[in-house]
């Protein structure tokens, strides 16, 4: 199978397990390169969106965030007020919370922007070991939060979505849990994408795949230590959202698993614990699948599926604008 043979050489090229803190630093600054083949192996940004790059104030400083805008609203210049029923999407990346960048969300940012017609915003929040829980959570909330406080700059005056894969689905969950528990702004959906919702045991799924392709679970441990630091507690919901004391008001959810994952159970386990809640959710498992399937949709024809189901969850959730130009 292409993806397991791409999980395996990806593995040798960067061994997480046995890098030092600087080597995983120093790597965080290195860009991948662009060229045809990067760009059929992750996706690149479609033709109809236009991706400013942009910063925001954050917790600690500047935040980095790319924004995603349908042509139409692109060409309508900066201020210009969208549609009232034009959604708003924030989008968190993967990478253990060690690594990943904003070329991560490309194509399924992109993706939404099109299918969907929504104004899609990608936040680059701080990276460990530099920084440690909850770092990563407070730029989220704070991207979240300058981008619902922009949105009508933005051309997006309607419904509000989340959503991220793997470590920014841990992060997507999380921000639904703050924006619950802090007022607001309000959320309309979240689409978690085999998210890590539980850091203080080994899971069946874990235990079933030890070295899966993309993640094993020496690779879970090493980000689990690098993003926890000395002193960040696993138990804590804003680590491990499914913890939390309560998941009732949370937003809809799509939440997808892949069949190979050892994060599987995070998300049925989630799933069950916001239905338990009185919260709707679409659940889907992709069978054959490894971590990570949706990263890599010039080897997986299961990304476009599960691209296709988010964008068809998100436009019944949220509000879609069918637009020629778009």
């Amino acid at each position: 199978m292409r993806l397991q043979a791409w999980g395996w050489l990806t593995r040798r090229m960067v061994p997480i397990t046995t890098m030092s803190d600087a080597q995983i630093i120093a790597l965080q600054a290195r860009k991948a390169p662009v060229n045809p083949v990067t760009n059929w192996l992750f996706g690149a940004v479609a033709p109809q969106v236009k991706a400013t790059d942009t910063s925001v104030p954050g917790p600690a400083g500047e935040l980095a965030v790319r924004v995603y805008q349908p042509a139409v609203v692109a060409a309508a210049g900066a201020g210009a007020v969208g549609a009232a029923d034009r959604p708003l999407v924030l989008y968190i990346h993967g990478g253990g919370f060690a690594l990943g960048n904003l070329d991560m969300g490309n194509w399924l940012c992109s993706s939404v922007a099109v299918k969907v017609g929504a104004v899609v915003v990608s936040v680059a929040y701080r990276l460990a070991p530099s920084h440690v829980f909850p770092a990563a959570v407070e730029d989220c909330y704070a991207a979240f939060s300058w981008a619902a406080g922009n949105a009508a700059q933005l051309g997006a005056t309607g419904r509000i979505g989340v959503m991220g894969e793997s470590a920014g689905g841990n992060l997507a969950a999380v921000t639904c849990l703050l924006a619950r528990d802090r007022g607001g702004p309000e959320i309309s959906h979240q689409a978690l994408i085999y998210p890590a919702t539980d850091m203080t045991e080994e899971k069946t799924s874990a235990k079933a795949n030890p070295s899966a392709p993309f993640l094993s679970v020496a690779e879970i441990r090493t980000y689990k230590r690098l993003y926890l630091g000395p002193d960040g507690d696993p138990a804590n919901p804003l680590a491990s959202p499914l913890l939390a004391a309560d998941h009732a008001g949370l937003p809809p959810a799509l939440i997808q698993v892949a069949e190979h994952d050892p994060l599987r159970d995070d998300g049925v386990r989630y799933a069950a614990a916001l239905r338990a809640a009185g919260v709707p959710v679409r659940f889907t498992e992709y069978v054959n699948m490894p971590h990570g399937f949706v990263n890599f949709p010039g080897l997986s024809r299961a990304a476009h599926q599960a691209v296709a189901e988010i964008c068809a969850e998100q436009s019944a959730a949220l509000g879609s604008r069918t637009e020629s130009a778009v």
